[in-house]
């Protein structure tokens, strides 16, 4: 009863700011690039989260929570952390910190989040059309259920799979909603390593992995090396990231280092790298260019990423498309079978 009493005497406004404090996928955006204006304007980040609240560019609760941030003594990468930032981008932010080049970083992300707010949307133009289709199908369906069969005197294959295809269709769409949900809370207790290698050996997706992940590091080591910070330092730092895959890599390569492995043939043994990441890396240390060769990499298996990202999504809608004729067509044949068995034929 008194924590009847204790939840009803709370403040539903402060909670509710609270839980809106995750900044939207669509605004993260905006908040990077007026970010990397204002450092190039030469503000500092107090006098740019003050900027932000008279200006009112961003609404009241976020630039509440980089306030309190700021009080707190908060770095940039736990601010935007406390924002609903991915880790990824925070454990950019992070090095960036490190490696001082914090407004070609956000230049970078930038970019990134803008390539993914394609993706995101050609994703959702790719769904959106074929999920209007499955509920017209769904409901033809169940009409065909009510009003046409049990007017066929004759049974066939189609007209059971057509009775029965709402709730195979529902039932299907259930499971793998619960086999993600479990999928996703087993590869939680995984170390990231051996879940990311056996995700890079997946058929189609595993490329995408590889691409991703190889882009990513390529471009981290090619900033931190750049600005001539060691390997030791390096993986040392990356042990102190929130992404849980960046430790684990660094400590992996900590060990390996220490024990007289090279760096290149370190990354070799990692199956979620481009074979070609370990030349990359040898070719770059024998030319003592290994910053600058990294990220020149890294920008082109960017946009190969995106690029062969993009050609995914174009080949969902057709497969989709030729389920939904495949049904159409099942349609027909239970409508026809029976007329024409009806009449003689041998179908």
């Amino acid at each position: 009863m008194s924590k009847l009493k204790a939840l009803l005497g709370t403040d539903i406004l402060a909670l509710r700011k609270q839980k809106s404090k995750k900044l939207p996928f669509k605004k993260q955006q905006k908040v990077i690039q007026l970010f990397n204006n204002l450092f190039n304007s030469g503000f500092n980040l107090t006098e740019i989260v003050s900027f932000l609240r008279r200006s009112q560019l961003l609404a009241e609760v976020y630039v509440d929570s980089m306030q309190e941030s700021l009080l707190s003594g908060a770095s940039l990468a736990d601010m935007m952390a406390k924002l609903g930032f991915s880790d990824t981008i925070v454990t950019q932010i992070a090095l960036a910190d490190v490696h001082g080049n914090c407004q070609q970083s956000l230049l970078k992300i930038d970019g990134y989040l803008a390539s993914m707010s394609v993706v995101r949307k050609k994703l959702i133009e790719v769904a959106t059309y074929p999920l209007i289709l499955f509920s017209f199908l769904i409901l033809i369906m169940l009409g065909l259920k009510n009003y046409l069969l049990p007017q066929l005197e004759n049974q066939n294959f189609a007209t059971q799979i057509i009775s029965h295809f709402p709730m195979i269709f529902l039932g299907g769409f259930a499971l793998l909603a619960l086999g993600i949900l479990l999928g996703v809370l087993y590869a939680e207790h995984l170390s990231p390593i051996y879940l990311y290698s056996q995700l890079s050996r997946l058929p189609i997706f595993g490329r995408h992995v590889r691409l991703y992940l190889t882009a990513y590091y390529a471009r981290e080591w090619g900033n931190l090396i750049g600005q001539g910070i060691e390997l030791m330092e390096i993986v040392e730092l990356m042990q102190r990231q929130k992404s849980r895959l960046f430790q684990e890599i660094g400590k992996d390569m900590q060990e390996a280092l220490l024990s007289g492995q090279s760096f290149h043939q370190k990354v070799l043994d990692y199956p979620f790298f481009l074979r070609e990441l370990s030349l990359m890396i040898e070719y770059g240390e024998v030319k003592s260019k290994l910053g600058r060769e990294l990220d020149i990499y890294a920008e082109e298996t960017w946009q190969n990423f995106f690029s062969q990202l993009t050609q995914a999504t174009q080949l969902i809608q057709p497969l989709v498309f030729v389920f939904v004729a495949s049904i159409i067509v099942l349609i027909y044949v239970a409508m026809l079978l029976p007329m024409y068995q009806n009449m003689g034929g041998n179908f």
